[in-house]
């Protein structure tokens, strides 16, 4: 399965985390565009010059990782999409250029599920995908979330628990499962 990767999705840290190492692990293909990603770095500027430093070098390294995931499309193709708010056609137009089955994003609103079938394309929120990975291999999920986990402890100099970290993430149900 092919999922585009929405800038929502992709900005919060532990959400991003938790997605590429459910990717990595083989669950799906992550798809996104040079513009998701520069949406990303422009809004780590709230984080300051250290935060778009590391913003910086995490979208390197993924991009390194997945050489594959960057998808490019025609200007045809986004003029001839609509969506109800029109600076997300781009997302629509990356997954369609990339195949994508689903949309992973936390603006349902913004992506009609009627629009998105007549392209072949559904959407989900990340703790929909996350948790529905986890109902089919727990193990998978588990290894993934326990090494998220400790990243959060190491670098956050924080003593989070698994079920306060995901519901802090917006992972409220995969929170539930593996609190």
């Amino acid at each position: 399965m092919k999922a585009l990767l929405d800038t929502c999705v992709i900005y919060p840290t532990v959400m991003r985390q938790m997605l590429l190492g459910t990717a990595r692990a083989g669950a799906f293909t992550p798809l996104w565009s040079a513009r998701i990603i520069g949406e990303w770095q422009r809004a780590a500027i709230k984080l300051g010059p250290e935060g778009v430093a590391q913003a910086g070098a995490e979208a390197a390294l993924i991009g390194a990782e997945w050489p594959d995931a960057e998808v490019k499309w025609p200007p045809s193709l986004e003029a001839r999409l609509w969506l109800p708010d029109p600076a997300d056609t781009h997302v629509l137009a990356a997954a369609i250029a990339g195949s994508a089955d689903i949309i992973v994003t936390l603006n349902a609103k913004d992506f009609p599920r009627q629009i998105l079938a007549e392209e072949g394309l559904s959407r989900t929120d990340p703790d929909a995908l996350l948790h529905g990975f986890w109902q089919v291999a727990p193990e998978m999920i588990q290894h993934v979330a326990a090494g998220v986990l400790a990243d959060a402890r190491r670098l956050g100099g924080a003593d989070w628990t698994m079920r306060a970290l995901l519901k802090k993430a917006r992972l409220p149900r995969l929170a539930k499962a593996l609190g």
